[in-house]
């Protein structure tokens, strides 16, 4: 029975050796993904573009010590998520004001496009920190219940839990709208 190898295994065992254009492959591949997830906790685009930064700079800074046991994307929500849990602990954001040109670059031209980010967006930012975080990753980035448990370093009942309260809660919230 053979080894199978997935493609960041790869790609990180190509970077350990040196290899730029694994490197370049790496960063290209997750970058605009965790620019995403900041941006949904971050409402200023220039803010979250230095959380993505500032993400893969902790992944590279400590890379000698990674040990790759699956999905990077895992290791690298996991960062982003520490790197924007810093940024509200350092500046205090408590609230955020959301203006349709903060929105991500994601979002459509049209009036009711934006005006549907932007009740989305609200809709997000009503939700406790906890259940927020989990909610982005389930319904923004689209990520599976487990890997949501690896990122968050919770329970799958829990993570079960808060996606199910989740829904209740914007439920609740876009019917009052």
């Amino acid at each position: 029975m053979g080894i199978n190898f997935d493609s960041d295994f790869l790609l990180v065992q190509k970077m350990r050796l040196g290899d730029e254009t694994a490197l370049q492959t790496f960063v290209a591949k997750y970058y605009p993904s965790i620019r995403r997830y900041c941006q949904l906790h971050i409402s200023d685009r220039g803010y979250a573009e230095d959380m993505t930064q500032e993400t893969f700079a902790r992944f590279f800074k400590s890379f000698k010590h990674y040990q790759h046991y699956g999905k990077a994307a895992n290791y690298l929500y996991v960062t982003a998520s520490s790197v924007c849990s810093d940024y509200y602990r350092k500046k205090q954001l408590r609230s955020r004001e959301i203006l349709a040109e903060e929105l991500p670059e994601t979002a459509c031209e049209s009036e009711t496009d934006i005006d549907t980010a932007i009740l989305v967006r609200m809709a997000l930012d009503s939700l406790p920190d906890e259940i927020r975080e989990t909610a982005v990753l389930f319904f923004v980035q689209e990520q599976k219940q487990k890997d949501i448990a690896r990122i968050l370093g919770i329970g799958l009942p829990l993570v079960k839990y808060r996606i199910r309260r989740a829904r209740e809660l914007l439920s609740a919230y876009l019917k009052s709208e």
